[in-house]
């Protein structure tokens, strides 16, 4: 039995705090007394939230050099690939008809060097025999020079149709993961296409971007004392994913753009991010959040705050007991049973925590504290009947 009671006493008080009793709002005490509670600074875990974009360490566009058409396709997408790891095939026909051409050209070249230096070693000996004059030696001299040049240039050429027989050869320049392939095989593909073939994104490690506004970068460095400083005391931030859900891993934040962009007054953050199960994906969204803390936050409950198209006021207590209605601003970010006040509220104020429904501004009350507030609902639910528990439920 005295379980039962216990039970129905708590259950009573709770439908005395939720409806308000016979007065719509709090208990019915008869004489005019409202809970006030005194404003006092106290810390409080705050948060930042930026709207964040993320990309691979490194995304490397791939593009072709040549001219041609596709004929292999040799990865497929999300695929990983290393560095040097050939990706794509351009018909090469040409191009080794050239490298060709080139090689017989240098063969050509290579076997007119070899005459000219025939006939100018003979010219030596002639000449140290007084057979031929100086004339005809340093003609044999100026044909060998002119074979040795020919035959660099041609060299050069070979060099440079090997070069362009290579680009058909398209390779990964560096190790990551393949991203989408808008061309297929038999597509004609050329330097100027305004697509790459693909994007290579290196994503061990992911770079996220967000923006701060002017002023907040001006408040971080000035604290600081440089932005080098400012960025190497930057706390460890979160990454909430397109889902909703926190990413498991800690970023830092590693660099910050030095040029404020003109049209949205904010300045680009970079925080790195590792990905060693390869969740997140380069091109994705989220949201950084900035954990702070504010040592002198007035934090107030929510249920003493009522609120009017969008604007939020609460009941203060002047010196002479009458409440005034006040309009406050408190921090978006919230836990769901607390506002950070921000503006309206000061150390030392006194506001109305319970009842707020039944005052009005200029209204005199005669104030209690929370506890004496508390200790009057306990009384008032050990008073009532039976009958007066199922009246009140009923209006409920």
């Amino acid at each position: 039995m005295k379980k039962i009671s216990f039970l129905t006493i708590a259950a009573m008080a709770a439908v005395l705090v939720s409806c308000g009793g016979k007065s719509g709002g709090r208990p019915n005490f008869g004489d005019n007394e409202y809970p006030v509670q005194t404003v006092a600074a106290s810390s409080a875990d705050l948060q930042s939230t930026y709207p964040a974009t993320i990309k691979g360490i490194q995304d490397v566009e791939i593009r072709p050099k040549i001219s041609g058409f596709l004929v292999s396709v040799n990865v497929r997408e999300g695929q990983t690939v290393s560095a040097g790891q050939t990706l794509f095939v351009i018909d090469n026909a040409t191009y080794q008809a050239a490298v060709r051409q080139a090689q017989a050209a240098v063969n050509t070249a290579t076997s007119q060097l070899n005459t000219a230096k025939l006939t100018y070693d003979n010219a030596q000996k002639l000449f140290e025999q007084n057979v031929i004059g100086t004339y005809e030696l340093e003609s044999s001299k100026n044909t060998y020079e002119s074979a040795k040049a020919q035959l660099a240039q041609a060299q050069a050429s070979l060099a440079s149709a090997r070069e362009t027989l290579s680009f058909c050869y398209v390779k990964s320049p560096a190790s990551g993961v393949v991203g989408s392939l808008p061309f297929k095989v038999g597509a004609l593909v050329s330097a100027s296409s305004a697509a790459p073939l693909t994007t290579v994104s290196n994503i061990s490690t992911m770079e996220v971007y967000f923006s701060m506004t002017e002023k907040d970068i001006l408040e971080m460095t000035k604290t600081s004392g440089s932005t080098a400083e400012a960025i190497s005391q930057y706390p460890p931030v979160k990454l909430q994913l397109a889902d909703g859900t926190m990413y498991s891993e800690e970023g830092h934040v590693m660099k910050m753009s030095g040029v404020i962009d003109a049209a949205t007054g904010t300045v680009q953050m970079i925080a790195h991010f590792a990905n060693p199960n390869r969740l997140l994906k380069s091109g994705g969204s989220g949201a950084i959040i900035v954990p702070r803390q504010d040592s002198g936050a007035i934090v107030i409950p929510q249920s003493v705050v009522s609120e009017v198209q969008n604007k939020k006021f609460v009941y203060l207590l002047d010196k002479n007991n009458k409440v005034k209605y006040t309009e406050i601003t408190v921090n978006p970010q919230n836990d769901g049973n607390n506002y950070i006040v921000t503006s309206g509220l000061k150390a030392g104020d006194k506001y109305v925590t319970n009842g707020i429904t039944k005052l009005t501004d200029g209204m005199e009350i005669k104030p209690i504290t929370p506890e004496q507030y508390q200790k009057k609902i306990d009384e008032q639910a050990k008073a009532m009947t039976a009958g007066d528990i199922v009246e009140t439920m009923q209006k409920k």
